[in-house]
């Protein structure tokens, strides 16, 4: 009797192709997409085609399982979503601080819930497009970054569960994107074609102020122009409340300057934000909260490349734990450490594990 596996089906190229890749390996395989968000609720342009819980894209998943002979069911996880991804997003950024949500979906949502949603449907494996690798050392699995340097996506699985990792199957995690998508034209699939999904899925302008704004009116409503600050603490301007800044941000911060000026600090209470030259906002320590191991406990002071943003390359530190706080110090300053972001450990190519940045 073959073995099942959940297949999750965004409806673009990368989850189609892994469902192929699941058949070749000789699964009994289920499609699943997981309904997360209703567009039409909180505004923007909802008639985009690339992101993941868009009708088209349903259907789409629908229309590649029903041509591989594969059976295929949509769930509605928008309450989970809600709870564990949306609310977080906008609770982090009335904080001042800058969230990562593919990061919380991750960890809440495909993983978590999906197993979950395994267990009822009898299937021992779960499968998704994600560019990394899984691999066997001494009995234990773990995760690697995968063969696309360009596409790797083993930054935001930092957070999701330990013992999930040997009921996962990603079969992307060997190939590139270019690979993947000639196999989809050679296998004459709909989706070989599909753009790249959407930095953040629920908004769909991708104007995260706008969303705020209408989803968490009555909670941002007090929050109004503050005071724009030096390094000194001295007023050199007004900001249009600290709600619409990010540690590191160039534009909008309305100063003039012979030199750009980059957004330093977010106060939430005072409602201020803190410019400087970009000179200042390097930094060659940070505190991490909310680490999840991925490995076996380590032991401390560990020595691993840390990656504080998805796109960024990875830095020599040391973890250590001082007053029972896991702090980070990086071999050499780091640009715009920012509260909220993850930060990634990596021994290598291997994924050790991660967690969310907090000042000292």
């Amino acid at each position: 009797m073959k073995e099942k596996v959940l297949v999750a089906m965004s409806g673009g190229v990368d989850s189609s192709v892994t469902l192929l890749k699941i058949l070749e390996m000789g699964y009994e395989a289920v499609g699943i997409t997981m309904k997360l968000w209703e567009y039409s609720d909180f505004g923007g342009n909802n008639l985009q085609d690339n992101n993941c819980c868009a009708v088209s894209s349903i259907n789409k998943a629908k229309l590649v399982c029903e041509r591989m002979g594969v059976p295929h069911y949509t769930i509605d996880f928008t309450d989970s979503f809600k709870t564990n991804v949306v609310e977080n997003f906008v609770d982090e950024y009335i904080k001042g601080r800058t969230p990562n949500p593919c990061v919380r979906c991750n960890s809440f949502i495909k993983w978590d819930t999906f197993i979950d949603q395994a267990d009822i449907l009898g299937a021992k494996y779960i499968a998704t497009g994600h560019y990394a690798q899984i691999a066997e050392n001494n009995g234990n699995y773990i995760i690697k970054k995968g063969v696309d340097e360009k596409k790797d996506q083993s930054y935001v699985l930092w957070g999701i569960p330990k013992n999930t990792i040997a009921r996962t199957i990603l079969p992307l995690g060997g190939l590139t994107k270019n690979e993947v998508r000639q196999i989809a034209r050679d296998n004459k699939l709909e989706t070989a074609d599909e753009p790249e999904s959407m930095e953040i899925c629920f908004i769909a302008d991708n104007n995260y102020k706008r969303f705020i704004n209408e989803y968490a009116s009555e909670k941002v409503k007090t929050i109004n122009n503050g005071k724009t600050l030096d390094d000194k603490g001295e007023q050199i301007g007004e900001n249009s409340g600290y709600i619409n800044y990010t540690i590191g941000q160039r534009k909008g911060v309305g100063i003039s300057n012979p030199s750009p000026l980059y957004v330093k600090k977010i106060n939430a209470q005072e409602n201020t934000i803190t410019v400087a030259e970009k000179k200042s906002l390097f930094s060659s320590e940070c505190a991490v909260s909310s680490i999840n191991w991925l490995i076996n406990e380590p032991h401390f002071p560990l020595n691993a490349k840390c990656q504080i943003r998805y796109n960024g390359a990875g830095a020599d530190a040391i973890i250590n734990i001082n007053d029972r706080k896991h702090l980070v110090n990086f071999d050499t300053p780091q640009l715009a450490i920012t509260p909220g972001q993850s930060i990634v450990f990596y021994n290598d190519d291997v994924l050790l594990g991660g967690g969310i940045i907090e000042p000292i």
